[in-house]
């Protein structure tokens, strides 16, 4: 089984160019203004500029307006959003493009009833955050609450770094998993390192 690995909260392009390197499958841009890893328009069409062929650029808001996410599409080449707030389904389909729906575990809810609510999304991540926040604060949620097998592509997010990773895998099985503060060395700073260790710890299980 190939899991596919997504790094989020990219400020930089060399760093965004040096994770696509390592391996990710997926690179994160974070368009929610209260965020400490929020790039404006302008960084993230950077950033997506740096990244090779078939590597994709997922954007993420948290409740936005509509013309918040139009302002982003006009200046930024996405290839799917991400949505971490309380977003109906036909909010997320309005934009034309694919997309993710991020599932507050730290509320408690059973993930079933979000994917039923999305027909539409391509897949959902499963992460440690409340309703109304957007994670990214390192906070691993309880895996056993994950009801399985789940019948839609999901990805595991909240707390994971290249040290846990491989137990993550092995108690889950995910479709991919998504990372953010376990391979920074400051708030939006990825270290390269980290980023490498994370991949390849993935890979090693893959072989396995």
């Amino acid at each position: 089984m190939r899991y596919r690995v997504k790094i989020c909260g990219l400020t930089d392009p060399r760093q965004a160019a040096a994770a696509a390197e390592a391996g990710a499958d997926a690179i994160g841009l974070v368009f929610h203004p209260r965020s400490r890893r929020a790039v404006s328009v302008e960084q993230g069409a950077a950033i997506a500029a740096a990244l090779p062929p078939f590597v994709s650029v997922v954007g993420l808001f948290v409740d936005p307006a509509p013309e918040e996410v139009e302002r982003v599409l006009r200046g930024c080449s996405l290839d799917l959003l991400q949505f971490h707030g309380r977003e109906e389904a036909r909010f997320c389909e309005r934009f034309g493009l694919r997309y993710l729906k991020a599932i507050a575990m730290g509320d408690a809810t059973d993930p079933r009833r979000e994917m039923e609510a999305h027909p539409a999304a391509r897949g959902f991540l499963l992460d440690s955050h409340a309703g109304g926040k957007m994670g990214g604060s390192g906070e691993r949620f309880d895996w056993g609450r994950i009801p399985g097998p789940l019948d839609r592509p999901w990805l595991l997010a909240g707390g994971l770094d290249p040290g846990n990773v491989a137990g993550a895998l092995a108690v889950t099985r995910p479709f991919g998993v998504d990372v953010s503060s376990g391979v920074e060395a400051a708030p939006g700073q990825k270290d390269p390192r980290l980023v490498r260790e994370f991949v390849n710890m993935v890979r090693q299980v893959e072989r396995e």
